[in-house]
């Protein structure tokens, strides 16, 4: 059974505490640099998975550490602004960018067409592709000082889909190797520096910067995936700025210690379509029916959540007003059919999560097994089918700004994070049509028409929506609360 919050053992906590010792060993115990000013001391959730490659996920750590770069940036409401372009027009299936001038990588190379082109071009041609390319056919070419995109359809959300760290752009340096190397080959505010495997990271304040020069002369970077010990390296001072503070910790820190923000991420139970028993439609129907997340909201989320009525959350207000009843299967009886349910412990409030799942779905005739692992030894597993079911916490406008690239990624029959093995022409006719569909309220209309499609499937059962809990000690000045999860450290944020 939890300890409520402040009933959590206090050797839990000293023996927490004690994972973070000396992991910002590369400043002093306070943070300084020389000259006084402080470096800002970083826990991060989950470690790199790939090297920190930009073409996988690992590329949000780089956006969030402000050291790699995109051509398109996206404002508060998703829509694209300037960044490494300045300004783009569209010409039937061709977007033509123009490449910024004066801006150079952090190993001193100029950035210009030829380099813009490389970068895509690696992104493009990528086995796996960045999951903000699934279904698309995109070429690259230099037009002098500007690039030109050219998709095998006319496709409205280009740049947005450019605004997608995953589709960074990098130094020659970095595609030199076997795997693309971020180290000291963006062209953000921060240069990285140093990376020790998945324990920790290094980045310096480049003064060359083209956005002008960052208030904070570096980064200090520690992957900590439990979460119990994030929320004690807050705690005892040994950082400055932890992400991901659990929900069961929350109540430990100071109010003015945390920022809480709705986001868009989504608590979902993923069901297998293809294979064992979920592959009947009325026994996926009979596993929605046992869902109640009222009871996880209040219990493991302590409120600090908000029961899911769709795949889109409170992050996106426009999806509730366009929202209609969905049309499902019947429930059949599970008759002591036995599941298999996978979930990882990065996330800490899913291990219970899926307890929660597994009393409610035994008591609905179902026999549940769980399989609970760090994400980085499960992912490749829930990806390949190896289970009937799958709790997922997934954000739903990561990569574009736009959902519909979510949708189609992990819902599509080609789509590339397809956890439900679904492949149905019904929804994938509906998720085609968001796809092309113009940005703007006829795109958000598709968008809810493809989400109806996958829910009267059930192949996915949406359960919460999450809310980001950040940590920020008390001299952290500016620093990015972004419910995208793309902005943490920015050119202004600085520790006093």
């Amino acid at each position: 059974m939890r300890l409520p919050a402040r009933l959590v053992p206090l050797s839990a906590v000293a023996a927490a505490s004690a994972l973070l010792t000396g992991c910002f060993s590369g400043a002093a115990s306070d943070g300084s640099a020389e000259g006084g000013e402080k470096r800002i001391r970083v826990a991060m959730m989950l470690p790199p998975r790939s090297g920190l490659s930009p073409l996988s996920d690992d590329a949000f750590k780089l956006s969030r550490w402000s050291t790699a770069e995109t051509l398109v940036r996206l404002d508060a409401d998703g829509d694209a602004e300037p960044a490494l372009a300045t300004k783009w027009q569209q010409r039937g299936r061709t977007w033509t960018f123009e490449i910024r001038d004066g801006v150079t990588f952090h190993d001193g190379t100029k950035l210009t067409a030829e380099a813009v082109v490389r970068s895509l071009t690696a992104a493009a041609t990528a086995a796996p592709k960045p999951r903000i390319l699934d279904g698309v056919d995109l070429t690259v070419r230099a037009e002098g000082d500007s690039v030109a995109v050219t998709t095998a359809t006319e496709d409205p959300l280009v740049p947005q889909r450019l605004s997608s760290p995953q589709l960074s752009i990098l130094a020659a340096k970095a595609y030199a190797g076997k795997t693309v190397s971020p180290v000291g080959a963006g062209t953000g505010p921060f240069e990285l520096t140093k990376v020790n495997g998945t324990a920790s990271a290094s980045l310096d304040r480049y003064d060359d910067y083209w956005g002008g020069k960052a208030k904070s002369p570096g980064v200090d970077v520690k992957f900590v995936p439990d979460g119990t010990a994030r929320a004690a390296a807050l705690r005892s001072g040994e950082a400055d700025i932890v992400e991901a503070v659990p929900v069961s910790q929350a109540a430990l820190l100071h109010e003015d210690q945390i920022t809480e923000v709705p986001m868009p991420r989504t608590n979902t139970l993923y069901l297998n379509t293809e294979d064992g028993p979920f592959k009947d439609a009325s026994l996926r129907a009979a596993a929605r029916e046992a869902i109640d997340a009222k009871p996880i909201v209040k219990g493991v989320y302590e409120g600090r959540a908000d029961v899911a009525e769709g795949l889109l959350g409170p992050a996106l207000p426009w999806a509730a007003d366009l929202r209609s009843p969905v049309r499902r299967a019947k429930a059949g009886a599970p008759d002591g059919q036995t599941i298999t349910i996978g979930t990882f412990t990065d996330r800490a409030e899913l291990p219970e999560v899926a307890q929660t799942l597994q009393q409610r779905l035994q008591k609905a005739g179902f026999k549940v097994k769980l399989d609970v692992r760090e994400y980085a030894n499960i992912e490749s597993d829930a990806l390949a089918g190896e289970f009937d079911a799958f709790i997922l916490s997934r954000a739903t406008v990561l990569d574009s700004g736009d959902p519909a690239a979510y949708l189609f990624s992990d819902f599509g029959s080609k789509g590339s994070f397809n956890i439900s093995q679904l492949s149905d022409g019904t929804v994938d006719a509906a998720l085609e049509k968001a796809t092309e569909t113009k940005t703007g309220d006829a795109r958000r209309k598709a968008v809810i028409e493809a989400e109806a499609a996958v829910l009267a499937t059930d192949a996915a059962v949406p359960m919460l929506h999450e809310r980001v809990i950040q940590g920020d000690a008390a001299g952290v000045v500016d620093v990015a609360h972004d419910p995208r999860e793309r902005e943490l450290i920015t050119t202004d944020t600085y520790v006093k």
